[in-house]
């Protein structure tokens, strides 16, 4: 059972996201901001973590940014999902070492492959 932190803000798609994953028989943390979720990261491991951008308190691109320069987190497997497309976010996530970014709106079933996916790696 793969151990994954959800971190967003918008308690509909939360549920929707934490419903989905439980089904699929991961373990499922929640934040519902950047600051709660630095704080899980430091105090646990997870096998994946899925992350919006626009937070409050500290950004999702923020958090993608601290784990990947700790090294004992570096190679986290991350997920953005955001309805901010914009290629200038999209390339910085990217540079920042995010693995996959899905923008909103998505398909469940496309965002349980991509998961499924990183976690074999």
């Amino acid at each position: 059972m793969a151990r994954i932190l959800l971190v967003e803000d918008e308690e509909l798609m939360l549920k929707a996201l934490e419903f989905r994953l439980k089904k699929d028989e991961h373990e499922v943390e929640i934040a519902k901001d950047g600051r709660e979720a630095l704080l899980k990261i430091q105090s646990a491991d997870f096998d994946l973590i899925i992350t919006d951008i626009m937070l409050p308190f500290v950004s999702g691109l923020e958090i993608i940014g601290k784990v990947k320069q700790t090294p004992h987190l570096a190679k986290t497997p991350m997920i953005v999902l955001s309805a901010v497309g914009l290629e200038n976010v999209v390339l910085e996530a990217f540079e920042l070492g995010v693995d996959d970014f899905i923008t909103k709106p998505f398909n469940l079933t496309e965002l349980t492959i991509r998961v499924k996916k990183l976690l074999k790696k």
